[in-house]
């Protein structure tokens, strides 16, 4: 392109088929509805959402993609089963990348981020009690999202967003199912953001790596002592 050529125009943001397709999937796996070992048959998916069977085939791409689904060679699409060893490696890729994160968004106190936090936080208090916790897990998303975005790195943001949907299939299939921590969990949200609240980036690192830190040493003391552990696909 030569220099004195008119600049490209930015072209409008549109949904596809297939976008639409793997938001539906998304979903379904993080709600529940579709649980981990269970076929994704293209034929059966686009009958139900009312599709041809090319976005279903490239929806399943992307979520292969994005770790939630995998291409078993002998049975096909399938939705993920994560191991405690999987979760564990999430996790510390999370810790070594959102205590600094959620450190910065504390000094730099962006207004429209911690709102997002707190909202979330208090539509999670609303599902404490709730017998399943797919809308508790839900509602942790944007929660932590809210508090690392703020840091003004996109690079930092774009790495922990990729760990979102594998956290938390991983929390509530695998963590939750072991160790019911979801109301200490939540107390630990409180005290989290209550220290990005008040400007205190060194309590808010020290908060979020704790409260990452928890689940990494369970996931290493239950593989230690031989506890079952899913098999991971």
């Amino acid at each position: 392109m030569t220099t004195d050529a008119r600049p490209l125009s930015v072209l409008p943001k549109a949904t596809s088929r297939s976008d639409l397709v793997a938001s539906s999937l998304r979903e379904a796996i993080l709600a529940g509805q579709l649980k981990p070992g269970d076929l994704l048959v293209e034929r059966r998916i686009a009958e139900m959402l009312g599709v041809s069977k090319t976005p279903v085939r490239e929806a399943l791409i992307a979520l292969v993609s994005s770790g939630l689904v995998i291409m078993n060679p002998a049975r096909g699409a399938m939705v993920r089963s994560l191991s405690t060893v999987d979760v564990r490696q999430i996790y510390e890729v999370r810790m070594l990348l959102e205590p600094w994160a959620v450190a910065r968004t504390a000094q730099n106190r962006p207004g429209g981020q911690i709102e997002q936090a707190r909202r979330a936080l208090a539509e999670a208090e609303r599902h404490l009690g709730a017998e399943d916790h797919e809308d508790l897990s839900r509602c942790n998303r944007p929660f932590h999202r809210a508090l690392y975005s703020g840091c003004g790195n996109p690079h930092v943001v774009s790495e922990l967003d990729e760990l979102q949907d594998l956290t938390a299939l991983g929390t509530v299939n695998v963590l939750w199912e072991r160790w019911p921590t979801w109301r200490a969990e939540f107390d630990e949200h409180q005290r989290l953001l209550a220290a990005v609240e008040s400007g205190d980036a060194a309590a808010a690192e020290e908060q979020a790596r704790a409260h990452i830190e928890r689940n990494v040493l369970r996931l290493i003391e239950a593989d230690e002592n031989g506890q079952p552990v899913p098999p991971s696909d």
